[in-house]
């Protein structure tokens, strides 16, 4: 058992020092791109993607912010992840979810506050577990592959909530988007804008856009880590995705397993969806043939946190903190784009990573397998050969 755990703990070493390795890699990059373009701003640069997010509260807000969403559809892909399927339509899951609370928060206005908040939340969570399930049930039952699933599902998921935007009265035709939700059914900010702010020149304060969102989004990463590690109910679904003909024998429910698995996966983007229409930002929808970045964006945060809760916890945190030093990288007259290619390096090495790392466990589990053959046997010595007992015969 000591063994075992010493072999885990170095296993999880390995995993955070890959992704700490990449980003590392994702900065130096970033320093050369910045001494390309413009050397004498190259360092100043440099120390404001480092230092941007942390410059003053208001910009730490910021981060948390933009944290939320991206959290949320990175642990999408991830949970789906864990149970082996690739949740590719996170984009999808999760403007169906932003629009169903938008929908739900305009309609039952009429509700007390706490209510419309709760009743938005869950129709989310609710049209994104459904966006979810479709490809789900199509890979139980028709073995069609999830990956095809989830692409023509986003798709569907843009033009069918770009009709249905007009169609059932929620459209502002002014701002070519969704009508702004009523403030009623926003999330409670805990006091968190005025904690996460800033004096202007003015002498006013300048309130960041956290809310309690950022908190939602922190429970629910330790209550999917929670469900997928320590309950029988992850075991199963995770036994589902990696060994089906293994969950099969051991009597457990291989479809229904991949059905739930997507279904959650799908509610949890819903669930980011909704976070980002009732924070009080005053964001909406715009009725415009692209998909939502933020789903696609989940894909490298769950490949730099490893597919773990906890992990993509940090890497969402990380990829927010470098977007809003991005803002202010364009101070110093550098394009915005440069985050997007420091961003892109990281994900790139952390692929690596996992690649170097597959080997390694390869070479180690190999080199453990022809141990055990060389050592198999009560009555055998070092070198393999049998030993006889003093005395005794063979």
């Amino acid at each position: 058992m000591k063994k075992s755990g010493r072999m885990l703990t170095a296993l999880g070493w390995m995993n955070a020092m890959s992704s700490i390795m990449a980003v590392i890699a994702g900065l130096i990059a970033g320093l050369i791109i910045l001494l390309i373009s413009n050397p004498s701003q190259a360092f100043s640069g440099f120390v404001k993607i480092l230092t941007g997010g942390f410059s003053d509260m208001f910009n730490f807000g910021q981060v948390l912010y933009y944290a939320t969403p991206i959290i949320m559809t990175g642990l999408s892909v991830g949970f789906a992840g864990k149970t082996g399927l690739f949740n590719i339509g996170a984009s999808g899951q999760f403007t169906s979810g932003m629009y169903a609370s938008i929908l739900a928060a305009i309609k039952f206005s009429s509700l007390p506050n706490p209510l419309q908040c709760l009743v938005a939340l869950v129709a989310g969570l609710a049209a994104g577990a459904l966006w979810g399930l479709i490809p789900g049930a199509l890979k139980a039952l028709r073995n069609v592959h999830e990956v095809i699933a989830c692409i023509m599902m986003n798709y569907i998921g843009m033009y069918l909530v770009n009709y249905l935007i007009r169609q059932t009265g929620i459209f502002d035709q002014l701002r070519n988007m969704t009508m702004r939700v009523p403030s009623g059914a926003n999330l409670p900010t805990l006091g968190l804008e005025k904690v996460f702010s800033t004096i202007t020149e003015q002498g006013s304060a300048r309130p960041s856009s956290v809310g309690s969102g950022i908190i939602i989004a922190i429970v629910v990463c330790v209550l999917m880590y929670i469900v997928l590690e320590k309950t029988k109910f992850g075991y199963e679904l995770k036994s589902c995705g990696f060994n089906p003909e293994a969950a099969r024998y051991a009597g457990i429910n291989e479809s229904r397993g991949v059905i739930l698995s997507m279904a959650i996966a799908g509610a949890i983007s819903g669930l980011g969806g909704a976070l980002v229409a009732l924070a009080g930002a005053g964001r909406g929808i715009a009725v415009v043939d692209t998909l939502a970045n933020e789903g696609f964006l989940g894909i490298p945060i769950a490949l730099l946190g490893l597919n773990n809760p906890i992990g993509i916890m940090f890497s969402g945190l990380l990829i927010a903190y470098l977007t809003q030093s991005g803002f202010l990288l364009q101070r110093l007259n550098f394009a915005p784009e440069i985050i997007d290619i420091i961003v892109s390096v990281i994900i790139y090495f952390s692929a690596l990573a996992l690649l170097l790392k597959s080997i390694i466990q390869m070479i180690f589990r190999e080199k453990k397998e022809t141990q055990t053959q060389q050592g198999e046997g009560p009555d055998q010595n070092a070198d393999g050969d049998k030993t006889i007992p003093e005395g005794g015969e063979v």
